[in-house]
């Protein structure tokens, strides 16, 4: 399945309180998601001599697909593609590095 496709299928199950504000509801559900993910690495690292077990991943796994999921509702929304969206990320990465400003910040770098 490519991105695109996915990003179509999962708005099958896309259900928002205020059809006019969804951008905000994707956004708030993407941060929240994201926090998920980062309480369960933070929970590896606190509790589990920060190993990843088989079960931990697959836990995390399933809060990523959470963030994915909202981060393609979003990207509907604003009438983005998530290939779109890949591809762009990965051509401002490669001018980072090319550039050598990998590091570093700002958004415009």
């Amino acid at each position: 399945m490519t991105l695109n496709e996915y990003q179509q299928k999962s708005n099958g199950t896309a259900r928002f309180p205020d059809q006019e504000n969804s951008f905000i509801y994707a956004t708030l559900g993407m941060m929240g998601e994201a926090g998920e993910v980062a309480k369960k690495i933070k929970k590896v690292w606190r509790d589990k001599g920060k190993k990843i077990e088989p079960a931990d991943r697959d836990e995390i796994k399933k809060e990523m697909g959470d963030v994915l999921w909202y981060l393609a509702q979003l990207g509907l929304i604003l009438d983005l593609e998530l290939e779109d969206i890949a591809q762009t990320n990965l051509a401002k990465t490669a001018s980072r590095l090319e550039r050598h400003v990998i590091n570093g910040t700002g958004d415009n770098r």
